[in-house]
């Protein structure tokens, strides 16, 4: 999906952007013609591999850093040293299941730390940068489909991203009158990152999968990375404070 509009290098940072759905959604805005800027916090090796073959594949120009999103003064600096951006994708988050009655406190807070107040800190100074820069830009969160309806066992993630969908929301809200528009896509379960590793090593996660997705298949990280650059094609400007579902029908509730 190309981009349109004034500016013909239109930049993006892609928070968690070297993780298995984050490089999905980097390599994809590089084809649709953003220049990126990915901020992770895998080792530099991995990231600058990703950054490189992408550059190549797709003649952009692609740049890793190794960074934490919740970590303002990084954030800032980033935003400082490589904008200006006009979109800011936000993906990073973490998953520890564990049942309602042996949910550790200190797990829980973990979560909403990475999932829920990092994606804040990052989008909070994301939107004063837009702001300085007297862009309107678009940020984008990675939210997901527990965000709306429960699943056993992974309590504290989907508080966070019941959570994140409300800050979609009121960002939104606020931010409109300034030109900034916000949204996120929810994967459902997807054949990548936190899902893979539970389905490959938790065999009742995987019991629960088999009969929970009416269309019957996981979702690709290539499909989330397709939503992604559909809420980012300038051509979709009258979308703000939406949260696209892409779950192969998870939400509309377990198949028995």
């Amino acid at each position: 999906m190309e981009v349109t509009g004034q500016d013909p290098h239109p930049r993006a940072l892609v928070s968690g952007g070297a993780g298995d759905i984050g490089s999905a959604i980097s390599r994809s805005l590089a084809v649709d013609g953003f220049d990126i800027v990915i901020l992770d916090i895998q080792p530099e090796s991995v990231g600058e591999s990703l950054a490189t073959e992408i550059a190549e594949s797709t003649g952009r120009d692609v740049r890793y850093i190794r960074g934490d999103q919740a970590v303002a003064t990084t954030v800032q600096r980033v935003l400082e040293a490589d904008g200006p951006f006009t979109l800011a994708v936000i993906a990073p988050a973490i998953v520890e299941a564990a049942p309602i009655l042996e949910l550790s406190e200190e797990s829980f807070s973990r979560q909403v730390a990475v999932n829920l107040t990092g994606a804040f800190v990052c989008a909070q100074h994301v939107a004063r940068h837009f702001l300085h820069h007297h862009t309107p830009g678009h940020i984008i969160f990675v939210s997901s489909w527990v965000g709306e309806r429960p699943w056993p066992e992974i309590t504290a993630y989907a508080v966070s991203k019941a959570g994140l969908n409300q800050l979609v929301r009121q960002m939104a809200l606020e931010l409109a009158a300034h030109g900034i528009r916000v949204n996120a896509v929810a994967p459902g379960i997807v054949r990548a990152g936190l899902a893979k590793s539970q389905l490959d090593n938790e065999p009742e996660y995987a019991r629960r999968v088999a009969g929970a997705i009416p269309l019957g298949e996981l979702q690709e990280a290539e499909d989330i990375a397709q939503a992604i650059s559909y809420l980012a094609s300038t051509s979709r400007s009258a979308a703000t404070g939406s949260i696209i579902t892409i779950d192969g029908g998870c939400s509309l509730g377990q198949l028995r």
